[in-house]
């Protein structure tokens, strides 16, 4: 298909985008951002969870070329990577930017800065989007930026790119600004989501979230080369031992989405952080469960999405405390 205008341009121009900055950031006085719920006033930069107050953390910005090719492209994503998180997953390969505040509270960035930062990758680097990284504890943060590059030009698409513990009224909010939904489906037991990631209802929520999304955006969307201009793409990591449930997550998104649904399977799990504390997540996954998870997704008919090849896993480990771009 023929490129197309993002959406949140038709949305500045009627106003509607100005509002929802004003609705979203009403969320901070009584911080609902995300299903936490923690309820201190962020706008007087008081922090819960997530360790984040008024202001995002931005820990990097950069062209990415390492994301699914309809994101990468020929030209890159363009990623920004927020600080904190309000998910503690043991395994987090992005542990120095999301569970060190030590290191992530040194990126203050206020939405003025971020906006030029963002507007300066696509005229710079040409990127053919904008990547918000970890960006569900900072949606108003997020939207106030993207409304803020508007007026400096930007006019790229938006990719949303969380773990999927994401606020159902947030990502309402969130209709005709983000153009490409890319969430995690981490787990189909809130058993498991509990142990590793530190949730109790991780499953219910993330279900909810993705039905929305897939609502607002549907089947994933290319242009003339093949690059990503709209739609929901899922990941999902398969963890050894099917502590991920993968076979299960697989056929929840082809019965209640639909087959057509753009799946990110990724094998590129490596026990970082925590994780050789836990035995069932303390090795990369093998060979026989990887395959078990791409039968699968094949049976089912999930054919419109990726496939990860089981790579060495230095290929994937970021380094965000080194100069320069975490990936090289």
């Amino acid at each position: 298909m023929k490129a197309q205008e993002p959406s949140y341009l038709a949305l500045y121009r009627s106003g509607e985008l100005q509002q929802r900055v004003e609705r979203l950031n009403a969320l901070l006085t009584s911080c609902t951002v995300c299903p936490r719920n923690c309820q201190v006033n962020r706008l007087d930069d008081e922090q819960g969870f997530c360790l984040t107050g008024r202001h995002a953390y931005v820990t990097s910005i950069c062209d990415h070329h390492g994301e699914e090719p309809v994101l990468s492209g020929y030209r890159g994503s363009g990623t920004v990577f927020f600080g904190g998180c309000n998910l503690r997953c043991v395994f987090c390969q992005n542990y120095q930017i999301s569970q060190r505040p030590s290191y992530f509270k040194q990126f203050e960035m206020t939405g003025d800065e971020l906006a030029r930062q963002i507007v300066a990758l696509q005229n710079n680097l040409g990127v053919h989007n904008i990547n918000f990284v970890s960006p569900s504890h900072v949606v108003p943060q997020m939207v106030e930026a993207i409304f803020k590059a508007v007026l400096l030009g930007l006019k790229i698409p938006i990719v949303y790119n969380s773990n999927g513990y994401d606020s159902l009224e947030a990502i309402r909010l969130l209709e005709g600004i983000v153009d490409i939904y890319l969430p995690d489906f981490k787990y189909f037991s809130d058993d498991s989501a509990w142990q590793y990631s530190g949730v109790k209802d991780y499953l219910p929520r993330v279900q909810a979230v993705l039905k929305e999304m897939y609502r607002q955006v549907g089947d994933l969307q290319v242009d003339e080369h093949g690059v990503a201009v709209k739609g929901l793409i899922i990941r999902h990591l398969i963890l050894p031992n099917d502590q991920a449930g993968s076979e299960e997550v697989l056929e929840w998104i082809a019965r209640e989405l639909s087959p057509a649904v753009a799946v990110s399977l990724m094998a590129q799990y490596y026990p970082t952080h925590k994780a050789s504390r836990y035995p069932l997540i303390s090795r990369r996954i093998r060979y026989g469960e990887y395959r078990r998870a791409l039968d699968k997704m094949e049976s089912l008919g999930l054919t419109s999405g990726f496939a990860q090849h089981m790579d060495a896993p230095e290929h994937y480990r970021p380094d965000f405390e080194k100069d320069g771009h975490p990936f090289e």
